[in-house]
């Protein structure tokens, strides 16, 4: 008798191997790329997505290194999409502009950003082609950038663009002007103590600019962290300064998520 319950418990369990295994299955990230535009700019972006899932879920709005829309920010959204959310990696460059090249991702940004008015604009063509997608509830979305992207989210923060929440990942802290009177979305940072990209004034300057706009800001400043610590090839672009950190990549996602838990309803 006790050999065919033994029996009986194996099937089971057995058989419940098999019924998750072909959930895991189903349960994959899938992604499609979107054209559209920002006045005569023609951008082309990247939609990750959990094709398990049903109904609409929260969004994420991913903005890129100053390398342009690479498989990094596209892995980014996929992270986020196997998270249960809704991920657009945004594309701020159009014309497939990539690059592993400072001096030209550096001509490619400073046109980008030499225009605020016209930086936030393509910020926020990107944010409306999140919001449209038939998965995304468009009442709960958030916006993330790393480096260049960090300056961008908070450029939309800034703008008073409909997000609950931005995180800037070793972004370069562009502090408030003074026309910035309020601020509605959640802020979180993460920076590396050893960013030598950033002087401590602007740091100074950008909290000062949080304060006065009366934002609700979380500010994180790992030891050890330099200039894109979460980019596991920051090391291999030849410039001094960019290092990869793992526990302060693996402790700033896991920070973002909890703030995602809290906002995106």
């Amino acid at each position: 008798m006790a050999r065919g319950i033994l029996r009986n418990v194996l099937a089971m369990a057995a058989a419940l191997g098999m019924v998750l295994a072909a959930g895991q299955a189903l349960a994959e990230v899938k992604t499609r790329t979107i054209e559209y535009k920002d006045g005569d700019a023609t951008l082309k972006g990247v939609l990750a997505w959990d094709d398990a899932a049903s109904g609409k879920r929260p969004g994420v709005l991913v903005i890129h290194e100053w390398w342009g829309l690479n498989d990094y920010a596209v892995s980014r959204a996929k992270q986020l999409a196997a998270e249960g959310y809704v991920a657009f990696a945004a594309d701020m460059y159009g014309d497939d502009k990539v690059t592993e090249h400072a001096e030209e991702a550096g001509a490619w940004m400073k046109q980008i950003t030499g225009n605020i008015d016209a930086w936030r604009a393509r910020a926020n063509a990107s944010l409306a082609v999140l919001k449209a997608q038939p998965e995304v509830d468009a009442a709960n979305v958030a916006a993330i950038g790393y480096c260049f992207g960090g300056a961008t989210v908070m450029q939309m923060a800034y703008a008073g663009s409909d997000v609950k929440a931005v995180v800037s990942f070793h972004g370069s802290l562009p502090p408030a002007g003074e026309e910035v009177t309020s601020i509605a979305p959640r802020v979180m940072v993460a920076h590396g103590r050893d960013d030598g990209f950033i002087p401590a004034d602007r740091i100074v300057a950008f909290q000062a600019g949080l304060d006065r706009a009366k934002a609700n800001w979380e500010m994180t400043i790992y030891s050890g962290a330099r200039h894109g610590f979460t980019n596991p090839d920051a090391g291999k672009f030849g410039l001094d300064g960019l290092a990869y950190n793992e526990t302060a990549d693996k402790h700033s996602w896991a920070a973002m998520l909890q703030l995602f838990g809290e906002t995106l309803k």
